[in-house]
């Protein structure tokens, strides 16, 4: 079988780590000859960056961003049988770590303009045991901060940000991460911000839950074993952090490029929105860092999504679907919701696609994905 050479890429991390590539080594032999692997300057270094440039006061490095969410609910002192609102239409990761907090997850439709969590619909899942929602910024754009504040307020409700695809995403003059209670990232490699592993954050300007947040990643220890929580090994680790930091002055830039990016991609598919190629709705102007650049290909097209996405790999252009199933659709959490429940997450499970998105994607390789499509 013949492969097909690749064209355009969906990702390439190589653009990114190229021109830094000596710098990178230089910081990791640095760590490796001093041997401080966990837990040490490195790490301390790079949470006091990020949580500036989030705009809030602390940081606490973990594991994964599941973790970040699942131990940083604990810290915010969500208790268990507290129900949390998620939205229907996210990564899995969402509803696991609240699951993992031993919450209850309540799903909650989407906009289907925007694919971020309806607030409306929101209001209808509330219950005496309602604690908390968490908003997901998905794809690089913040849900409303005015919205969602103005929401808790009237519910009592903590607002806790998933981040995890919106690292220094921008919003009606909040940063993501700086208007809730408290807020999660991930580091995976291919986010914006992504180190050489996995890699989370949790961060907040309450003191309190950060002190709370560091005994609970290390092993419920405030110090050397005294353990006054039941925590967790989630740690992340030296070498993770120096490459972040390193990466970190070069986020700002690299976000930019993304959104020129995008740009470009919708004057170019602006034609096509009548025959049925819409791209997801940006309501954050240049705030939004399109970590994703999504496209929902609807009835009015003449092929569906699947029959588009092959016709583009059989031209050497990579593409994804975020995400092919809904939550409640997954067999194993099928108890969050059956089907029909969630229709408009449903219905962009079926259309949504993915294309290509990194910085360094240049005009030609756009103009080669829009060609194919037209």
């Amino acid at each position: 079988m013949s492969s097909i050479p690749t064209k355009v890429p969906f990702v390439n991390l190589y653009l990114q780590h190229q021109p830094i590539e000596s710098q990178i080594a230089a910081t990791l032999e640095k760590i490796i000859q001093h041997g401080d692997f966990i837990l040490g300057e490195a790490l301390t270094e790079f949470e006091t960056a990020f949580a500036a440039a989030s705009g809030v006061k602390y940081g606490v490095g973990v594991a994964c961003g599941t973790d970040a969410i699942a131990l940083g609910l604990q810290a915010c002192g969500i208790n268990p049988g507290d129900e949390i609102l998620i939205p229907a239409n996210t990564f899995i990761a969402t509803a696991i770590a609240v699951l993992e907090a031993k919450a209850v997850p309540i799903l909650v439709d989407c906009d289907p303009e925007t694919a971020l969590i309806d607030l409306t619909a929101a209001e209808t899942a509330i219950t005496s045991k309602t604690k908390a929602i968490i908003p997901v910024h998905l794809y690089g754009q913040m849900v409303s901060p005015s919205q969602l504040l103005d929401f808790a307020n009237r519910h009592d409700l903590i607002v806790f940000e998933d981040a995890a695809q919106a690292h220094l995403a921008e919003r009606e003059g909040y940063r993501a991460g700086s208007f809730g209670k408290a807020a999660a990232f991930s580091f995976y490699p291919s986010k914006n911000l992504g180190c050489f592993g996995d890699g989370g954050m949790l961060i907040t300007n309450d003191a309190e839950i950060a002190q709370k947040m560091r005994t609970l990643r290390n092993y419920g220890a405030p110090s050397k074993y005294l353990h006054a929580e039941i925590g967790s090994n989630s740690r992340l680790d030296n070498l993770q952090a120096a490459v972040l930091n390193l990466k970190l002055p070069y986020l700002e830039k690299w976000n930019r490029d993304r959104t020129d990016a995008a740009q470009y991609y919708n004057t170019l598919l602006e034609p096509l929105k009548p025959k049925g190629i819409v791209p997801i709705a940006n309501h954050s102007s240049s705030g939004h860092i399109y970590h994703l650049y999504v496209i929902q290909i609807t009835d009015k097209s003449s092929i569906n999504r699947n029959q588009l996405q092959e016709k583009l790999t059989k031209e050497g252009i990579q593409t994804g679907i975020h995400y092919p199933v809904p939550c409640h659709l997954q067999p194993a959490y099928q108890n969050l919701g059956n089907p029909g429940d969630f229709p408009h997450t449903e219905t962009l499970c079926e259309q949504i696609l993915s294309l290509p998105m990194y910085p360094g994607l240049s005009n030609t390789q756009i103009e080669q994905v829009v060609r194919a499509i037209s």
